[in-house]
């Protein structure tokens, strides 16, 4: 018969381990019970000497004046000498951590963009060269090109560090075509964030494609242009320059001498243009009351093209001289501007409407490049009864917030009634006068809290 084999069981005999480990708790067990076996003995030797010698009070006072002078001596030594981790204190490490402890009246924030080349590490040297001066990146966007990345950073710097260490250092870390800008708490955003609210903003309201492509690009310069007779133009990207066809058949170029277009640029602003295009002309039906102090009731809204024909009717119960101080041209002109400013992805127009439905005053807010161009025109027979200055108001207030810092207004110098309402807005103006003609440059920046909302209600049209 054949033997089988008994399988391995290993808890059969204990292991090495395991010896080890019983013979360390029977060390451990006899230690203790010897030291309770002297204990034992020192207190009956000590309570001999107590009772039956001679100077046993004595001990007793002795032993308590060395416990209580040994008690203070070791509180003084704990106070004079705390206890710590042994070894040499660790030194505070250099780097962004570091950076980020400084307190925010101590640092800046700045924006950086720099082109690395497309190869592992090169992003890691600049963040370390960044690390090494404490400088913390709050953000970081990627831009790749065809054989290059354009890396766009959010930084928070010491405030003692110069802009030029700062690119210096990048270009030593193999950084070439450094931008950088001084940045403030408005860059705090999620950039996925910003785009959809630049997209809802849009599809909102078309005048606000100009404004959403200006939040989107910073310091830009933005043109409209008529589209060339019979030909077709295509979005193009050229460095710093940027064109792109409109619905209507114009063409939006967009300029930054300082710093060129990457493709992602090229391509956000893109879906901007495609997506004003699939919704058509709109504007939203915003509108309030307007009480004037002699009782009448008037309503400021928004104006589109639908109210070409009640405009038209105004121009006619117009003076000649109204009309060529808002027009600054030949009066038989003024019907034909109406197609332009009506037009919402040009700007947005207010109506004042009276209780009959008849319009009887518009206002303009055209964009011009990074500021925008504020007009006025009040009918003749509702001039003078604060009209005029209520819509400035609301012109500067939605100008303040699109992010516009400076709007004008283009007039005639002796249109005394234009110049005292813009005096009223109570913020800075600049005069510049050259043939005749005055233009007045209000600032918005830090104005913006004197300015009233321009829709304090939101009831139906």
């Amino acid at each position: 018969m054949t033997e089988l084999p008994v399988p391995f069981q290993p808890n059969q005999h204990p292991s090495r381990a395991q010896r080890r480990s019983r013979a360390d708790r029977w060390r451990r067990d006899a230690v203790e019970i010897a030291a309770v076996f002297l204990a034992v003995a020192a207190t009956d030797l000590v309570s001999d000497v107590v009772v039956h010698g001679h100077d046993g009070r004595m001990v007793l006072a002795a032993s308590a004046l060395a416990l209580v002078a040994t008690a203070v001596f070791h509180s003084w030594w704990e106070h004079r000498h705390p206890h710590g981790p042994p070894g040499p204190e660790p030194a505070a490490p250099e780097s962004a951590e570091s950076g980020a402890a400084l307190p925010p009246a101590d640092t800046t924030l700045w924006r950086l963009r720099a082109t690395v080349s497309d190869a592992p590490g090169s992003l890691a040297t600049v963040c370390v060269a960044l690390a090494e001066l404490r400088v913390s990146i709050i953000s970081l966007q990627t831009h790749p090109l065809p054989e290059a990345t354009v890396d766009e950073f959010l930084l928070r710097a010491p405030r003692a560090l110069p802009r030029a260490a700062l690119a210096g250092a990048v270009a030593r870390a193999g950084g070439r075509e450094i931008w950088t800008d001084p940045a403030d708490a408005h860059d705090l955003v999620d950039l996925p964030a910003h785009v959809l609210a630049l997209a809802t903003r849009t599809a909102l309201d078309a005048a606000e494609l100009p404004v959403a492509l200006r939040k989107l690009f910073g310091q830009c310069t933005i043109r409209q242009f008529p589209a060339a007779a019979g030909q077709a133009d295509a979005p193009s990207l050229d460095g710093h320059l940027m064109r792109l066809p409109m619905p209507s058949g114009e063409l939006v170029e967009l300029s930054r001498p300082h710093l060129p277009f990457t493709p992602t640029e090229f391509a956000r602003a893109k879906a901007l243009v495609e997506l004003d295009a699939v919704l058509g002309p709109r504007v939203p039906q915003v509108a309030t009351r307007l009480s004037l102090p002699a009782g009448t009731d008037l309503t400021v809204r928004r104006a589109d093209p639908s109210d070409k024909a009640e405009a038209l009717a105004m121009h006619r119960r117009c003076s000649s001289s109204t009309l060529r101080q808002r027009y600054h041209g030949p009066v038989a002109d003024a019907d034909r501007y109406l197609d332009h400013l009506l037009d919402a992805r040009h700007g947005q127009t207010l109506a004042v409407q009276s209780a009959d439905g008849r319009i009887v005053a518009l206002a303009h807010l055209m964009w011009d490049s990074d500021s925008a161009e504020l007009a006025v025109l009040v009918e003749d027979g509702w001039q003078r009864r604060g009209l005029g200055l209520d819509l400035l108001r609301r012109m500067a207030a939605l100008a303040a917030e699109a992010g516009v810092g400076t709007v004008y207004a283009v007039t005639q110098a002796a249109n005394t009634a234009l110049i005292g309402a813009m005096r009223r807005l109570a913020i800075p103006l600049d005069y510049q006068v050259e043939d005749g003609t005055l233009v007045i440059t209000a600032h918005l920046a830090g104005a913006v809290e004197q300015l009233p909302s321009p829709w304090p209600a939101v009831p139906g049209r």
